[in-house]
């Protein structure tokens, strides 16, 4: 996990993007569209690395596809000390 964590937020191009959607997840579950808003990104970009995320498993999601609410997945919420160091060095 903990590899995966580090390349899909820093061995990317997306990565700090991705490092911002998933510190915003961790203040408070949101869908696409509320990520979007919040973080000022387009709604197809946001999508792009939700799927980015949670292909490496870093993020889920509940409920339908365009409503799908998404958080941290268990194991990023076990690692979070990990995460947090990963997005100092990014910012």
């Amino acid at each position: 996990m903990e590899a995966a964590l580090w390349y899909v937020l820093t061995g990317t191009r997306g990565g700090k993007n991705r490092a911002r959607i998933l510190r915003a997840l961790d203040e408070r579950p949101r869908n696409a569209n509320k990520l979007a808003e919040a973080l000022d990104l387009d709604y197809k970009t946001v999508r792009h690395h939700l799927d980015v995320l949670a292909e490496h498993d870093i993020v889920t999601d509940s409920g339908d596809d365009y409503g799908a609410v998404y958080l941290p997945s268990d194991r990023v919420q076990q690692r979070w000390e990990t995460v947090e160091e990963i997005i100092q060095e990014v910012e």
